[in-house]
């Protein structure tokens, strides 16, 4: 039993770091202090964002390494995600659900310390959507995309809420919009690493209904998460340099959306709408303190 309970340090930089996806932490991260930049309206509360900022990376954390966990045999058929910890077997699965455990009551304990039951909550609906929904629903259904949508949403909402303490038009606006913007974003994914997902046999999208239906459903989230952006300075949310930034960038991301209809080769085009995803959600992301 202590050889469950008490990795090496070693081992938990090499293989527990990369099960909790550090990359997929800091997008959320990002996100989460859009949403406490929103609310705080420039007046910031260090420890606040501090700690609610911990609070949230434990949570996300611990539903990637639950997400790990549920994934380990489809792993073994994704080149991407065959030498992943728990695909190989390097590690005791048992452990990893001891430190997945872990992590969820520490990030949820934080929240509620230091913010509010409220973000508490939200971070806790966060967490199962994601890890009892959406990590079972995506290998049956093509609809399992929009629910882990909804999961990622809810980390600006959280740093939203950690501020204001409730739940008003605001949060619904910033949850539409980081919801709308997933969308392309997992889509371009999908695309370009068709073949591994067909593969493993995951029923997205493209796979079942095509790439072309996929195509135009990019178009169509990525126009209304433009509708949704303009949303904040038509409500005095946020100030019209706000919609100036991030309609232009968000222009340019429908704009290499449409051309893909056109593109010579799918998974380069779908490469390039996901890398300027990341554009588009940092930028608005870290616009907000300057422009609310």
């Amino acid at each position: 039993m202590d050889s469950i309970l008490k990795p090496t340090l070693s081992l938990l930089v090499k293989t527990y770091c990369p099960l909790a996806k550090p990359r997929i932490i800091l997008g959320n991260v990002i996100t989460a202090a859009g949403g406490f930049f929103l609310a705080a309206k420039g007046q910031i509360d260090v420890v606040l964002l501090l700690a609610m900022l911990i609070g949230i990376a434990f949570v996300i954390g611990s539903a990637c390494v639950f997400n790990n966990y549920i994934d380990r045999e489809h792993d073994k058929k994704m080149h991407r995600t065959k030498n992943r910890a728990l695909a190989t077997g390097q590690v005791h699965a048992l452990r990893v659900l001891l430190h997945a455990t872990l992590m969820v009551c520490l990030g949820l304990l934080t929240l509620y310390i230091f913010t509010n039951t409220l973000t508490t909550a939200i971070a806790a609906f966060g967490f199962l959507v994601y890890v009892f929904a959406y990590s079972f629903l995506k290998y049956k259904t093509v609809h399992a995309t929009l629910i882990g949508s909804v999961a990622g949403a809810a980390p600006p909402v959280i740093g939203y809420c950690a501020v204001s303490n409730r739940l008003d038009i605001s949060a619904l606006i910033i949850f539409a919009i980081i919801t709308l913007w997933q969308m392309p974003h997992f889509f371009a994914i999908a695309i370009y690493r068709f073949k591994e997902y067909a593969n493993a046999d995951v029923p997205l999208l493209p796979i079942k209904k095509g790439i072309f239906r996929t195509k135009v459903q990019m178009v169509i989230y990525a126009i209304l998460y433009l509708f949704a952006v303009a949303a904040l300075p038509i409500m005095r949310l946020t100030t019209w340099p706000f919609l100036i930034i991030n309609g232009l960038i968000g222009l340019r991301w429908l704009y290499l959306c449409v051309i893909g209809f056109k593109a010579k080769s799918d998974p380069i085009w779908a490469r390039q709408v996901f890398l300027f995803s990341l554009i588009v959600v940092t930028a608005l992301c870290l616009s907000v303190p300057f422009t609310a």
